[in-house]
């Protein structure tokens, strides 16, 4: 028997993404492009996907 899954797409790259059940509201990691995405909604196992704004640091370049 397999562990269910959900899945998505990442709105940066597009990688078609497969996770163990999550949230909404938890955070994942893109595996293509290192991007943080956190889940708006889950709806019959799809994923919606929202980037999560990160700063940059300043360091004074």
């Amino acid at each position: 028997m397999t562990a269910p899954t959900l899945s998505g797409v990442c709105p940066e790259c597009e990688t078609d993404l497969t996770v163990p059940p999550i949230v909404e509201g938890e955070t994942l990691s893109c595996p293509e492009c290192l991007l943080t995405l956190r889940v708006e909604g889950v709806v019959d196992g799809q994923l919606t996907l929202q980037m999560v704004q990160v700063q940059l640091r300043d360091w004074g370049q």
